[in-house]
């Protein structure tokens, strides 16, 4: 029995001869498709990585107030160092998975991602001290990072590119999907009456391993990129991918427009990209394009992990909210930072990515400023602290998606997912591993005057971001990503 490819089925694509020059209309036949249930189910499979790592991080975040009591005592240095942990394993997987993205596929990568961070998540509520606590927070850290890299890439090579910015900013926003839902279930676990203080925390990282199991199910349907396909010489295999997502917009009545000529490309094929070259287009041809991902990256990083991983010591220590009480506050912070992506996203295809990268990096250095000054001189009580921070993130969750939209579609496809991991490494090694830390340490001495330098240092860094941006940033809304960035393989 044959496929559509005319390989026999179940066995490997056929694949042509390396250094073969290929003729390939793929990029342009899945730019020119309409927007379809074919995207809205990528986006639910594939997508859900960030609801994810929004339920992760805010479980670490609403569970603090559990883990200091008995049996686990933590201090609140403990609760930065797991923090921390869970950061610089997301690093390691990063880089780690991104190179074998690259090598291999994405749609293997995004399977091995996501089972090693649902038996690493289970077994966090198996831990018995802060050691063994942070070493499955690293394990899980290392799945979700080496979903960042596979996951960006596939969906930024499978959605048109008209709509790419929003569907990149949304995609990352719902991280605060997954924000809120580990607020809640938080709730759940620690309210003292229903479940043993003692096992609601273990029980709540149970249950994300659990949503991660049911997540493998979903992904089985999703192909591997054509774009990565045609490159590494599945030429057969490309068209079978691009004529099935054809198909099923065809079987819906929908008459497809036809493939614009001028935008086939001729592309020699290649196994694999050497880590020479890798480096040496980050640091070369795409030196500028480097900076200002470097410069977005770093200050988000710093900015969103250092405030959402310790936002639950300030109440807890500056306003005294009991540790089973955080989740209700984390739930209006997390819609804020949803609804900014959610809301602004369309903008950045429109008015454009430079202009709305300086904004919304600007602002959100603006506001933090702001309210840094106002929690100083407490002004607030939870209640209008958690307001203001709505407002904060409402414009640094888009400013914060922006920044991986940015890597993710200014380098070519044979680099695509590891410059992601390098970005994200880079990014989270200076800034978010940091951020946690110092944050940690600033709330533990208990004074206002500290923690506002820690604020004053994000929003400085936002701001010079902001100026990067809006200066040297690309300005790829409407563009292909082969036109955004010219593949190496181009013959």
């Amino acid at each position: 029995m044959a496929t559509e490819a005319g390989t026999v089925a179940g066995s490997p694509p056929e694949r042509v001869p390396m250094g073969t020059v290929i003729d390939t209309d793929i990029a342009a036949r899945l730019d020119r498709l309409p927007w379809g249930r074919f995207h809205v189910l990528v986006i639910v499979a594939l997508g859900i990585t960030w609801v994810l790592d929004g339920l992760e991080v805010t479980l670490a975040g609403s569970l603090v107030g559990a883990l200091r009591e008995a049996p686990m005592s933590f201090t609140e240095f403990d609760v930065g160092l797991a923090a921390s942990s869970y950061l610089v394993g997301a690093v390691t997987g990063a880089l780690g998975f991104g190179w074998l993205t690259d090598r291999i596929g994405r749609k293997k990568l995004f399977f091995i991602t996501l089972a090693l961070y649902l038996a690493a998540t289970a077994a966090t509520g198996l831990s018995w001290d802060i050691y063994s606590f942070c070493l499955f927070r690293f394990l899980t850290g290392a799945g979700i990072g080496g979903e960042y890299t596979a996951i960006n890439s596939t969906i930024q090579e499978l959605v048109p590119a008209r709509v790419r910015g929003w569907t990149d900013l949304v995609i990352n926003g719902s991280f605060w999907i997954g924000a809120a839902l580990g607020s809640f279930l938080s709730i759940a676990v620690l309210r003292p009456g229903m479940i043993d203080p003692a096992w609601g925390w273990r029980i709540a990282f149970f249950v994300g391993g659990g949503i991660g199991l049911v997540i493998l199910l979903l992904r089985t349907w999703i192909p591997e990129s054509p774009r990565w396909l045609a490159t590494h010489g599945y030429v057969a295999e490309a068209d079978r991918v691009v004529t099935g997502i054809e198909k099923r917009f065809t079987d819906e009545g929908l008459t497809l427009p036809p493939v614009d000529p001028n935008k086939r490309m001729k592309l020699k094929v290649r196994s694999h990209t050497p880590l020479g070259e890798v480096f040496g287009t980050m640091l070369g041809g795409h030196r500028r394009q480097t900076l200002v991902g470097l410069a977005l990256m770093v200050a988000q990083a710093f900015f969103y992990n250092a405030l959402f991983f310790t936002y639950a010591l300030v109440l807890q220590r500056f306003y005294g909210v009991p540790g089973d009480h955080v989740g209700w506050y984390l739930l209006p912070f997390a819609l804020g930072s949803f609804l900014g992506p959610l809301l602004l996203g369309r903008l950045f295809d429109t008015i454009g990515r430079r202009p709305m990268i300086a904004f919304t990096y600007g602002i959100s250095a603006v506001l933090l400023t702001v309210t840094g000054y106002l929690f100083k001189i407490e002004v607030f009580g939870p209640i209008g602290q958690t307001a203001a921070w709505m407002v904060v993130f409402f414009f640094a969750s888009a400013a914060a998606s922006a920044a991986y939209l940015t890597v993710a579609e200014t380098f070519p496809l044979e680099i695509r997912a590891l410059a992601i991991a390098v970005f994200y490494a880079l990014g989270t090694g200076i800034g978010g591993v940091s951020g946690p830390l110092l944050f940690g340490a600033l709330v533990e001495t208990g004074s206002r005057d500290n923690v506002l330098i820690g604020y004053a240092i994000g929003a400085a860094l936002m701001a010079f971001a902001a100026i990067v941006g809006g200066l040297w940033g690309t300005a790829a809304e409407g563009r292909s990503l082969e036109d955004v960035s010219k593949p190496l393989a181009a013959a």
